[in-house]
């Protein structure tokens, strides 16, 4: 049963008063531990009649089923009753610049299937998201699910994204995708919520889940084509009020000077300390033309002494940056990921020399600064946590029990 979003779907109707906020009781049982009608009524709060309805009401969803019985305090033993991830399956897709990612996930984050494919996100949305839908159709097959078992939909795309309508707004690498309307496309072929971000939020999401899933206030720094953050704090992902916030890359640096930046400034980080940025200052140093952030870590790899130099100082560049971020928002873990984190403790080096130099102590006193342990996986990962989310939350979760109830 879809779920209603802003994205598409039609309005459900009011929940009837016999099954009023399942949500509760579901929230209760999302981190997957069996708990018997009396615990839940412990919890919640709410009288053990209402917890039975609301039990049912989940069990018919099949968000939820029973997983045997408890230990006896005499009589029968009590009920137990957990998230069922088999309910419904998601899907996760980060469409990076020249790769895509897709992979089919069950409700608990579990990768059921999976397709890779080297398409060129300057192809155009029609291009890119035709072989998208066509991708998620093999993976529901490959992995024997039903169009009506997906449930929801995560995208990131490479660029700046409108997150309340899903649409790209003037994604300077993306040409012909400014403003597309990328939800309403895929729902035409799977009507489901789609969720649609930019990469380095989605990777954040993805990198706190596998791997800091206690922390509630991380920063994912992307340096690769473009410097981005992705902000989580108090334990949300941060856009801001028109989804640009961790533009870090055009926060202009004192090493910058007038480096001309694909934003129209001069000075920027991006101008700086990305891929191409170091890629250019360093081919005139070499007998190749550089081209990209991989030809810069094969350099470092070699122990090129200019490259490895070069590595250094764009992560003291960057750590000047994340040093005001750090003062600023406060996070615990700073990870840094994209492309040029595979250079490895050379950037991470120059990243702590500033940082620990210029925030305030007590900021990090007990911080830590981290390479990505998911890798390429972070984005995919992430896109389906944000399709998780969306499936689990309280207002999905109502929203379902009253259209099924309906019925």
């Amino acid at each position: 049963m879809p779920i209603a979003t802003s994205h598409g779907g039609s309005r459900p109707r009011p929940a009837p008063p016999s099954i009023p906020g399942a949500s509760e009781i579901f929230q209760v049982l999302r981190d997957g531990r069996p708990r018997t009608r009396a615990e839940l009524a412990q919890i919640t709060g709410l009288a053990r009649s209402t917890v039975a309805a609301r039990v049912d009401a989940l069990m018919t969803l099949g968000f939820v089923s029973p997983t045997g019985g408890a230990v006896s305090t005499g009589g029968r033993p009590p009920s137990l009753f957990a998230l069922n991830p088999a309910a419904r399956v998601v899907i996760g897709a980060d469409l990076g610049a020249t790769h895509a990612i897709v992979i089919l996930a069950d409700l608990a984050g579990e990768e059921l299937a999976r397709e890779r494919s080297g398409i060129s996100i300057a192809d155009g949305p029609d291009a890119v998201l035709g072989w998208f839908v066509s991708a998620i159709g093999r993976l529901l097959a490959s992995a024997g699910r039903a169009t009506a078992d997906l449930a929801a939909i995560g995208i990131g795309l490479p660029g700046p994204v409108e997150h309340d309508t899903g649409r790209p707004i003037n994604p300077p690498i993306m040409p012909g995708w400014d403003r597309f309307d990328v939800p309403g496309f895929v729902q035409e072929t799977f009507a489901v919520p789609v969720l649609v971000d930019n990469d380095v939020n989605i990777m954040a999401l993805g990198e706190q889940s596998a791997n800091w899933p206690e922390i509630d206030d991380l920063v994912f720094i992307k340096v690769a084509t473009g410097i981005g953050a992705g902000i989580i704090s108090g334990g949300i992902l941060q856009r801001g009020a028109q989804g640009t916030a961790g533009d870090l890359g055009h926060v202009r640096v004192a090493s910058g000077g007038d480096a001309p930046c694909r934003c129209g400034n001069l000075g920027c980080l991006e101008a700086v300390a990305s891929g191409p940025a170091l890629a250019a200052s360093l081919g005139g140093t070499v007998q190749q033309h550089l081209m990209g952030s991989q030809d810069v870590i094969d350099l470092v790899r070699s122990g090129d002494a200019r490259a490895l130099q070069a590595i250094r100082q764009a992560g003291r560049d960057i750590g000047d940056v994340v040093a005001m971020c750090i003062n600023l928002i406060n996070p615990s873990v700073v990870v840094i990921g994209g492309s040029l984190a595979q250079a490895g403790e050379h950037l991470l080096a120059g990243i702590r020399e500033v940082v620990y130099t210029r925030s305030l102590p007590l900021a990090t006193e007990h911080l830590r600064i981290a390479p990505s342990v998911s890798g390429q996986n972070a984005g995919v990962t992430g896109a389906a946590v944000l399709a998780i989310s969306h499936v689990l939350s309280p207002a999905a979760i109502d929203a379902v029990s009253a259209v099924m109830a309906g019925e």
